[in-house]
């Protein structure tokens, strides 16, 4: 009976051991780059270049304006991150085991790294929703302000106000884009890791930073336009006579390419590169150093 115990304990802890590792490397990312993110938002809804919005934050809002919506951004990555991280390493190392403990091919990569954004989407939409009305807050008319608190209060005050599946508004935007990044961001990273550890002879450190960078590139390049078109619906407003600008993603993407072509869609692409891909490589990083502590310490 003793001897079972710590076999079950140990069983419950390789389960969710990527779950756990996932959800605390990508809310210590978050802590880092939340300020950049904040930028990329208000580039986004049209205040001008990074330049611009970072010098009329501080002038007009204040240092702690880069760091609102914190708490909608750690409540994401304890939801969106903990399951795609999680449900990809599950199911990569289920697929490797089918395929005789042989390396996968870059396509079933890609696939997996879907599957796995849409889980994570599923959990994170209704955070991904508090942070960006959080964020795009201060943009708005002093009348039309939401004036969340926290991210739980913008939670609470969205069910109230809107009903419960208010929760996942833009979902589908928000579900495809998260489906790109993580195709872009999980199948290039342990592809190009492979690659520099085995073809070119990398050290481990080498290979992380390398394999990270490569990630946070193609994380950026496949999501951006996804990631606009979904920040353009969640943080629409109702006109006078309660119309909403767009009907839908679709409505919103076929409006922006007539308006302002495929370019519109990579709108603060550079602000976005910076953000997206540091955030992918430190992502990484946190949690290939959180899995060494946990092998030192025999977790």
């Amino acid at each position: 009976m003793v001897e079972g115990k710590p076999k079950a304990q140990s069983g419950v802890w390789s389960t969710v051991k990527p779950f756990v590792n996932g959800g605390v490397s990508g809310m210590l990312a978050t802590c880092v780059i939340q300020p950049i993110d904040m930028v990329k938002v208000r580039i986004q809804l049209g205040q001008g270049s990074a330049a611009q919005v970072t010098k009329n934050m501080l002038a007009n809002e204040g240092f702690s304006s880069f760091y609102k919506g914190l708490s909608a951004g750690l409540l994401r990555q304890a939801t969106y991150t903990t399951s795609r991280l999680g449900s990809f390493r599950v199911l990569t190392n289920k697929a490797i085991e089918a395929n005789d403990g042989k390396p996968l091919p870059l396509l079933q990569k890609a696939g997996i790294g879907l599957t796995a954004g849409a889980i994570g989407a599923c959990f994170g939409s209704p955070a991904d929703l508090a942070l960006i009305r959080m964020q795009a807050d201060a943009t708005l008319p002093a009348a039309q302000r939401r004036n969340y608190k926290n991210a739980f209060h913008a939670l609470y005050r969205i069910i109230a106000d809107e009903g419960v599946l208010a929760l996942w508004k833009g979902a589908g935007p928000t579900m495809v884009r998260a489906m790109a990044l993580n195709m872009g961001m999980l199948a290039s990273y342990d592809h190009s890791a492979e690659f520099f550890r085995d073809s070119l002879g990398f050290s481990e450190v080498s290979t992380v930073v390398g394999a990270s960078a490569v990630s946070g590139f193609f994380a950026s390049a496949c999501s951006l336009p996804f990631d606009y078109v979904k920040t353009q619906i969640q943080k629409m407003q109702p006109d006078a006579s309660g119309k909403y600008p767009y009907s839908g993603s679709l409505d919103c993407a076929m409006k922006t390419l007539k308006s302002g072509g495929p370019f519109k869609f990579y709108t603060g692409f550079p602000v976005y590169c910076v953000r997206i891909a540091p955030h992918v490589m430190m992502t990484w990083i946190f949690l290939n150093q959180i899995q060494k502590i946990e092998k030192s310490i025999g977790l």
